[in-house]
């Protein structure tokens, strides 16, 4: 019969298990916890992240969270920059070839990404490492012989791989060597698990298939939740304008998060927030008891602020935030973009000015009454505006100065 497990590592399983989607194996991740707690030895977490857009959001930080988890549990944690993957691509979920980027955009985007990420984990006590340490060194010989040690056939059983083969979309040598390349990074820094989202369990397993080729003990492998935009639906994303950058304005970040619908709150409370579950739990119960869920939502958008910014900004973004919805008043923050062609449809013109994704998305908010030119509502999807100054307004929270010239 098994030793009891003790009081720490009890809390340490607690704490990696709290929102994560699946940690393999749990029963290698406790031996090997209970094994440093017995040798003082700390374990090696490892999240590697590829440079492909310079800035950071929500969504990005769920697994930076979990990280900053593990490291207050004393543990060394590995923020790997994928330098040199990032010139492969990552296939992960895609249904055509990624485009590489050039190692001028690789370099570019990486400048800032610890600096965004420092502001979720201790930078004094995380290891920053560069894959391109190892990968480049390797050469042809080597890119070879690490070939060798995997198959076509278990390639295949990724599902992106499978789909793409059976509808008979190319699929390019070279996207076979990212999900190598990665495990192969596990193998350099002898991790002790891996993080990722749940669209890189493949990538991570290969991690561990390729330890075991290597001689040493696998890696453990923890994914989180692909943390959903502000619509509730799909996940945040730039590109669906759904998202919350890290280095967005308070009050721009303030305003983003009130707007989520009270059942997503919880959500970004599990994945986002450095409150104890016990903690986020009662304040559920309160909630459902008859408090006010706008109290709750406060509060995360508060802690989110103060997180990236500071406690004063918070503060300050919750006062503008209520003097604009309670007394009408603007943003001070407000951006302000200069669009040529007058005039221009108003479709085109939301769109131009960054306040909604799409023009179909521009359509949905004309049609909902959600637009406001001047502060007087427009529901005509034909309107042309001429050249002019308009302060233009959508929904409760998008605000731009746009000024229009002829172009």
């Amino acid at each position: 019969m098994s030793a009891p497990l003790s009081d720490s590592v009890c809390h340490a399983l607690d704490v990696s298990l709290r929102g994560c989607d699946e940690l393999l194996v749990r029963s290698e991740w406790q031996a090997k916890l209970v094994r440093s707690e017995s040798t003082g030895v700390p374990l090696r977490i490892k999240l590697g992240l590829d440079p492909t857009a310079p800035d950071l959001h929500l969504g990005h930080t769920v697994v930076l969270n979990k990280m900053r988890q593990l490291q207050d549990l004393g543990h060394t944690v590995i923020f790997l920059i994928g330098d040199f993957t990032s010139m492969i691509g990552d296939p992960s979920g895609r249904n055509a070839t990624r485009p590489p980027l050039t190692r001028e955009q690789i370099e570019e985007n990486a400048r800032t990404y610890f600096a965004q990420a420092s502001l979720v984990l201790d930078a004094g006590r995380t290891e920053i490492r560069y894959n391109s340490e190892w990968s480049d060194p390797l050469g042809a010989r080597g890119m070879i012989q690490l070939a060798s040690r995997y198959t076509v056939a278990r390639m295949l059983e990724r599902e992106d791989f499978t789909k793409r083969y059976r509808a008979g979309v190319p699929i390019s040598v070279h996207e076979f060597l990212y999900p190598l390349m990665q495990g192969y990074d596990s193998v350099a820094l002898k991790s002790d698990i891996e993080l990722g989202g749940t669209d890189q369990k493949f990538n991570l397993l290969v991690g561990r298939e390729l330890q075991r080729e290597y001689g040493q003990e696998p890696q453990c492998i923890l994914t989180m939740p692909l943390l959903e935009g502000l619509d509730g639906v799909e996940k945040m994303s730039k590109s669906k304008g759904n998202y919350v950058g890290i280095t967005e304005s308070p009050t721009q970040m303030f305003g983003k998060l009130m707007s989520i619908s009270d059942t997503l709150m919880w959500r970004y409370f599990e994945l986002l927030s450095s409150q104890s579950m016990a903690a986020i739990g009662q304040l559920k119960a309160e909630c459902d008891g008859g408090r006010n869920p706008r109290d709750a939502k406060v509060m995360l958008a508060k802690e989110m602020v103060a997180r990236f910014h500071s406690a004063a900004d918070a503060d300050r973004a919750l006062a503008e935030f209520e003097a604009r919805f309670k007394q009408g008043a603007l943003p001070d923050d407000m951006p302000e973009t200069t669009l040529a062609g007058a005039p221009i449809g108003i479709g085109a013109l939301l769109k131009q000015a960054g306040l909604v994704p799409s023009t179909t998305e521009a359509m949905r908010n004309l049609e909902q009454g959600g637009v406001r030119i001047d502060g007087k509502r427009i529901e005509d999807k034909g309107l042309k505006l001429p050249a002019g100054t308009y302060v233009v307004q959508v929904g409760k929270r998008r605000f731009a100065k746009v000024t229009i010239v002829a172009g």
